[in-house]
């Protein structure tokens, strides 16, 4: 039971910080840089499914080895990785294979991802620790 709330608090962590950043902070330069290629409507369960895999991915490569060992360095360094892999994953293959894909955004995502995700497994760090996991 205790992974499950691990799971759901580290999802609404990561949700809620996207959440921000995709609809205050970066929606703006989406819209300039990429508008041409987005839908009106985002549809939300692909979305959901990136959101619900990418969770478990952060507690599996990054949040849990870092409790595991007790250090917070060692989580920092994955889940730093694990966002920095994953959203490169995305970005430079639209870079790679769409027309006028702008590096910017790549570079932009890229940190964005990384940070996102590191900041998601220190939050699941902690929420490991208060949940005696």
């Amino acid at each position: 039971m205790k992974y499950i709330y691990l799971y759901l608090l580290t999802f609404l962590v990561f949700l809620v910080i996207d959440f921000v950043w995709l609809n205050w902070i970066a929606k703006n330069l989406y819209a300039e840089k990429i508008g041409h290629l987005l839908a009106e409507n985002a549809n939300l369960v692909p979305a959901l499914i990136f959101y619900l895999l990418f969770v478990v991915g952060a507690i599996i490569f990054a949040v849990l080895p870092g409790y595991e060992a007790k250090s917070i360095g060692k989580t920092i360094f994955l889940g730093a990785l694990f966002g920095m892999m994953t959203y490169a994953t995305y970005d430079l293959t639209n870079l790679a294979t769409l027309k006028n894909w702008p590096i910017s955004v790549t570079i932009i995502d890229i940190i964005w991802g990384t940070s996102l995700s590191t900041v998601t497994a220190v939050a699941g760090y902690y929420i490991a620790n208060f949940l005696n996991v």
